[in-house]
């Protein structure tokens, strides 16, 4: 569609039922609507008018399975309201020109993708990486020219670079390859890009669940074919919202903490002859407590606990949003949290105990929700976010609280959406 026509549509609110799909909240809608205008105001400006299509990838957030990735364990996820949006037009030169809001212009020839080493960690790297790996499985790929923009919150844990390679991803299948490649195969291409091109060895759930989109099951007990379930689950009608709190912590100097955890459930794994504990028999675990605190540290046997009940509570909560058990859910949700305080041990630094922000979140969030939410600590740990499922009555009491503490805009309201990598389509 034209843009001009598409500028207009969308200033007279003809577009407020499909944002309303999409996005989940009709509080949003406003927003949207002006969001995409100035996003095709900007590509207009920058390539002139034109037929152009509009591509949408969603952030994520881990529901459950903290820190069982890397051990071959299952994870929990879901795509949230927040998306990179590309407001996209085919060329047939064989060039991308792209633009990413607040960067300059990139433009990269799909003929040429070799992999360079000065180009990892670039933009350009992560795109050469989603490009080369289409060519290498056989599928079309082609020029066009794009400007991305998102409001997938950078340093929050919600994966802005996976949405990023996911819109790229959805682009090519949607230009080229008539929207048949899959969402689950997009996925696995762009971790491609991130580990070899980009250089940073990302597990595959961030891909995954921007890729997929709604609630996502990911069992990683084979890592180069991992089992991908969708949930189709709508916490809209439970009446309650996903809310993420910046604990404005830094994750600086923290990469040794990271680390440690892999490292030492590894070291438990190898008591019992095993690389990854999810190779380890749970039962074997823990009839032989014994031999594992022989061969390995008390808080490594702790976190190997975390692992194994951790891994079985992802199979609770997919079987309670399966069955419609929400209030199982949350107590699951609820259990995780307090296991990664109790066991994992990654709500702060061990150097610096006396700096607790996780912690003091998690205690705010309890105190303030009682029987109307609960809390757990979101992704990596010892700095940075949790996640809290609130009743949407009780949200505004919620944020007001948390970001008296915290500051404004630390507590982010946002709704579970229900697709990933997507092509924004108009029925009239």
């Amino acid at each position: 569609m034209n843009i001009n026509e598409l500028k207009s549509l969308f200033g007279k609110n003809e577009f407020d039922s499909l944002l309303m799909d999409i996005y989940e909240d009709s509080s949003l809608i406003g927003y949207q609507n002006n969001r995409y205008i100035k996003a095709l105001d900007k590509f207009e400006s920058l390539f002139g008018e034109g037929e152009v299509e509009i591509y949408s990838a969603p952030g994520r957030t881990e529901v459950g399975g903290n820190h069982t990735d890397h051990q071959h364990g299952q994870v929990l996820a879901a795509s949230i309201n927040l998306d990179a949006i590309s407001i996209t037009q085919k060329t047939d030169d064989g060039i991308i020109s792209l633009v990413s809001e607040g960067y300059d212009l990139i433009t990269i020839d799909t003929a040429n993708t070799e992999l360079i080493e000065e180009e990892k960690g670039t933009t350009v790297a992560l795109i050469k990486g989603v490009v080369n790996e289409f060519k290498n499985r056989g599928y079309k790929v082609g020029g066009f020219k794009a400007y991305i923009t998102s409001d997938v919150l950078v340093g929050a844990g919600l994966s802005s670079s996976a949405a990023f390679e996911a819109v790229i991803g959805t682009i090519l299948s949607g230009l080229y390859n008539d929207m048949k490649i899959s969402s689950v195969e997009i996925a696995i291409i762009s971790q491609y890009a991130e580990n070899v091109y980009f250089g940073k060895p990302c597990g595959l759930m961030d891909q995954m669940a921007c890729s997929v989109g709604g609630f996502v099951n990911i069992d990683f007990i084979d890592p180069a074919n991992p089992v991908v379930n969708k949930i189709d689950f709508d916490i809209t009608n439970e009446g309650y919202s996903l809310c993420i709190v910046d604990t404005k912590g830094s994750h600086a100097d923290l990469t040794d903490d990271y680390a440690l955890i892999p490292t030492e459930m590894k070291e438990v794994a190898k008591v019992f002859d095993k690389e990854v504990l999810g190779d380890v028999n749970p039962d074997e675990f823990f009839s032989n407590i014994p031999k594992a605190l022989a061969g390995a540290s008390s808080r490594g046997v702790l976190r190997a606990y975390h692992f194994f009940t951790e891994n079985k509570r992802v199979s609770v909560e997919v079987n309670a949003l399966k069955e419609n058990n929400f209030h199982k859910f949350l107590d699951t949700v609820k259990e995780s949290g307090n296991s990664s305080y109790k066991f994992l041990q990654n709500i702060y630094a061990n150097k610096e105990p006396l700096n607790q922000p996780v912690s003091i979140a998690l205690a705010a969030s309890e105190y303030i929700l009682g029987d109307n939410g609960v809390c757990r600590v979101h992704g990596g740990g010892f700095a940075g976010t949790i996640q809290a499922f609130v009743k949407n009555e009780a949200v505004p009491e919620y944020k007001k609280f948390i970001e008296s503490i915290f500051g404004t805009d630390s507590c982010h309201i946002l709704k579970i959406r229900k697709y990933g990598g997507m092509k924004v389509q108009w029925v009239f």
